[in-house]
């Protein structure tokens, strides 16, 4: 089930939303010249070079309790901005510009960015919690985007999503169904990788996508909306 797009309203330009896609694109470039190859073959292995890249921008469980303070807390930050495929980085990108827009539009920007930072931190949080001996980093921005689609289920339940059903279905859904959806397959899907403690099998961080989504439901209620402009008409 892919989201395409919504039909929830929105009354100013999402700057920081273009901002954070672009700096995610712009860091997904360099990775590019890092390892070329790894990303233009699929069967690819990534380089020694890349492979260290991700070792210390990503966010590695098992590292942090061996590295001093400092860089122990910017794998937080940085890994946010790190993706491991095209497909990886335009499905984060694209959800992103779908739900992020109208969580702008009702924070403003600086409370929206400061949203979108505490979920991506939460969401690397629980991943380190239950994958403390996992040896293998974790990348992208989907723990905090998945904050903003929990802030969008608490302010837009009722607003459309049209989703793409493979093969060749498309269907407008209430908000609060897909999103719950997405979201009870992520708890499942997380709780089952723990049970069968595949800490180290690689794959979708979705413990990640838990503590973002559960935290932007939680940061959505108690920040306030942006202050609105009101144009009143002249009367005669």
């Amino acid at each position: 089930m892919i989201p395409l797009r919504d039909d929830a309203p929105r009354s100013t330009t999402p700057y920081v939303t273009y901002f954070l896609i672009l700096l995610n694109a712009l860091a997904f470039l360099f990775e590019i010249t890092v390892d070329p190859h790894f990303f233009s073959a699929s069967s690819a292995r990534p380089s020694q070079a890349l492979w260290d890249f991700f070792a210390t921008f990503g966010l590695v469980p098992a590292n942090l309790s061996t590295q001093s303070l400092g860089m122990s807390v910017l794998p937080f930050f940085t890994s946010m901005f790190l993706h491991a495929s095209w497909l990886h980085l335009i499905g984060n990108m694209w959800a992103l510009w779908i739900f992020g827009d109208n969580i702008e539009d009702h924070l403003g920007h600086f409370r929206y960015l400061i949203l979108y930072f505490l979920c991506g931190l939460a969401g690397g949080g629980l991943h380190v919690l239950l994958s403390q001996g996992s040896t293998i980093p974790s990348m992208g921005a989907s723990g905090a985007i998945a904050g903003v689609m929990g802030a969008y289920f608490v302010l837009f339940p009722s607003a459309r999503v049209l989703v793409f059903f493979p093969i060749f279905f498309l269907f407008w859904l209430p908000a609060w169904l897909m999103l719950g959806y997405w979201f009870v397959l992520q708890f499942i899907s997380g709780t089952a990788n723990t049970l069968i403690a595949r800490e180290n099998a690689g794959g979708i961080a979705f413990w990640a996508h838990v503590g973002g989504f559960v935290t932007g439901i939680a940061l959505i209620k108690v920040f306030p909306q942006r202050a609105r402009r009101y144009t009143y008409a002249n009367w005669e």
